[in-house]
């Protein structure tokens, strides 16, 4: 990768945090629309930039799954469904270029309008778009999904229908929504909602059907599966978008994604290297060092890249679920991030090559600063009386010598354990009736990278006198726990980007720390994380945008939910040599929206 790439890059990152005022005028019917400003492609805008627009179509694409499935509809509560079929059926009225930080360009819509303050936004229907059975997408699908999905559907949907005041019909293809609140981010969301044929559905309780496979507009269509074994999504020659959607030009261009199911990662591994699957990830640079080396990479049938990115970190580790004791106390917390031995532990796993997750907007612009808060970070925060310990002062995870036994480590946790009514008795942790400290560790089955890190944070927390159970379920099982906050600890994963908005209620917000499929795995209710949020929403200024990020960050990470693990801000990928990509690469990189979308096959 070219360092103009990089230049580049930073320049669009600085974009994301670039604040500019609402317009006191109301907008014209655009083709797209932007958080903040105008957006960077104009009206006749041709295809993104990170696109082939002469890609040829043809070929296929495997991927692999680690675990199982039993449903192919992810609009619903109900059902295991595979991660990514979500971005591939259910088409929106807009769509997000994975080049500027959040700007939609329609899809579904032709334009796009928005009132003076954003109180409103409306949506134009295209008169070609339709599903892929033929018949017409008309604004009374649009107008079921939206308040069927707000209502009975996922969680992810609801926050959003609960800030619309109203939705109308305001011609034979227009739809208007109006808001109930001040959030400038509501016209956006509002065209990413995905549109579902309300036909399908009708007769169906929409909560109960795992079983039926939602017809969709967009230009893959489910053609074949098996449950628990493969999905293969077929590209739809008949797409009713091709020509007509600049935002569709140059992508899709692969006649077949199909994901392949297996039972853990050296199945899937296994997999790759002897061509059952054509594409792969690798998280682990040890493995990508040391086990790339097999003979499809030594005959050139497998090339391998890599590819850097300018997204926040987000968080992933092992969190804590504060909802219960032992962990509803900070200072367990902060003592279980002492035992952590990180440096020894990224050693062992990745040659100390991974660098740790220090925060959860890490490696962006929107990261918290290292000390103690100042200016604009410090009028925010001292709004708020339910501050965690560091978080105005400064606070940054525990760094250990690297070495096995970590002695400064565990004495830390040990003099906050004690803290927290907890001491060794006899060699075991119990508080002063008795009672050991016990909590379970809930791991998914077939996921050996971190099943070798929780083995090694056992053998550390043995050193403090606590023998954790860990216990691994199939996927379904582990999707049912997590789903009904039923874990002490377990894995947690939140990807969070350069415009962070009202999916931070999801991951982070006190409403939804109860709710059963809640991303608020944490459990945190917090009056300083739900203000800091609403800031994010409604600021005008890039100081304040700014300070509201940073503000989220430092009490978030102060808070000390997650037992943080390394970060990638680079990806790592492996795939057949026939698959090709375009050289210029989006702000976003390797991001749903990019493999296999924009990817195409140069086999004969």
């Amino acid at each position: 990768m070219t360092p103009e790439f990089f230049r580049r890059g930073l320049r669009s990152a600085a974009v994301a945090i670039g604040v500019l005022a609402a317009s006191a005028a109301a907008a014209e019917p655009s083709h797209g629309i932007a958080m903040y400003g105008e957006p960077a492609l104009p009206p006749d805008f041709v295809a993104l930039p990170y696109v082939n627009p002469e890609a040829p179509t043809g070929g296929r694409i495997v991927e692999a799954n680690v675990g199982n499935f039993d449903s192919l509809n992810p609009f619903i509560r109900q059902g295991n469904v595979p991660w990514q079929i979500r971005f591939h059926v259910g088409e929106s009225l807009m769509g997000r270029s994975l080049d500027e930080p959040f700007t939609l360009y329609g899809v579904l819509a032709e334009s796009v309008e928005t009132g003076p303050n954003r109180e409103w936004v409306e949506f134009t229907l295209r008169p070609e778009a339709e599903f892929s059975d033929g018949s017409p997408v008309t604004v009374e699908d649009v107008m079921w999904s939206y308040e069927t999905l707000g209502t009975e559907g996922h969680p992810r949907y609801l926050g959003f229908w609960e800030a619309v005041e109203s939705m109308e019909q305001t011609g034979e293809r227009t739809i208007r929504f109006t808001f109930n609140r001040d959030d400038r981010e509501l016209a956006l969301l509002a065209g990413l909602r995905p549109i579902l044929k309300k036909a399908q559905f009708e007769g169906v309780e929409f909560g109960e059907s795992s079983d039926i496979v939602p017809i969709s507009s967009a230009p893959y269509v489910i053609a074949d599966y098996e449950l628990g074994r493969y999905v293969s999504l077929q590209r739809n020659p008949d797409y009713w978008g091709n020509g007509i959607v600049p935002f569709r030009t140059g992508t899709y261009n692969l006649d077949e994604y199909r994901i392949e199911f297996f039972g853990d990662e050296t199945a899937a591994f296994e997999a790759f290297k002897t061509g059952t699957v054509t594409t792969t990830r690798e998280f682990n640079v040890a493995r990508w060092e040391s086990q790339y080396d097999f003979p499809r990479v030594q005959n050139g049938e497998v090339e391998k890249a890599v590819l850097p990115h300018f997204r926040p970190s987000g968080m992933t580790g092992f969190v804590m679920n504060t909802r219960t004791a032992p962990f509803d106390d900070w200072r367990v917390r902060d003592a279980m991030l002492h035992v952590f031995n990180f440096e020894f532990i990224n050693e062992t796993m990745t040659g100390s090559q991974q660098p740790r997750i220090t925060s959860y907007f890490s490696n962006s612009p929107l990261a918290m600063t290292d000390g103690p808060a100042e200016g604009r970070v410090l009028e925010f925060l001292q709004e708020y009386d339910d501050l965690p310990e560091g978080a105005i002062e400064g606070y940054a995870l525990p760094v250990s010598d690297g070495t096995e036994r970590n002695r400064a480590g565990i004495a830390a946790a040990l003099e906050q354990f004690e803290a927290a009514g907890w001491t060794v008795q006899d060699g075991v942790l119990a508080n002063e009736a008795g009672q050991p400290f016990e909590f379970e560790i809930l791991l998914e089955t077939g996921s050996s990278e971190n099943t070798s890190i929780i083995d090694m944070y056992v053998e550390s927390l043995a050193r403090v006198g606590i023998t954790p159970t860990v216990t691994q379920v199939d996927s379904a099982q582990y999707k049912e726990r997590v789903d009904a906050l039923d874990f002490d600890m377990t894995y947690y994963r939140v990807g969070l980007s350069l415009s962070p908005g009202n999916e931070q209620y999801l991951y982070f917000g006190s409403e939804t720390a109860d709710q059963t499929g809640s991303r608020n795995l944490m459990g945190v209710k917090s009056e300083a994380v739900d203000g800091l949020i609403g800031k994010l929403l409604t600021s005008e200024s890039q100081e304040d945008f700014l300070a509201a990020a940073q503000g989220l960050d430092r009490v978030l990470t102060a808070g000390r939910y997650v037992v943080p693990i390394y970060q990638w801000n680079i990806s790592r990928l492996a795939y057949n040599s026939e698959l090709a990509y375009p050289e210029e690469m989006p702000i976003f990189g390797d991001w749903p929206g990019w493999q296999p979308d924009v990817w195409w096959s140069e086999a004969e």
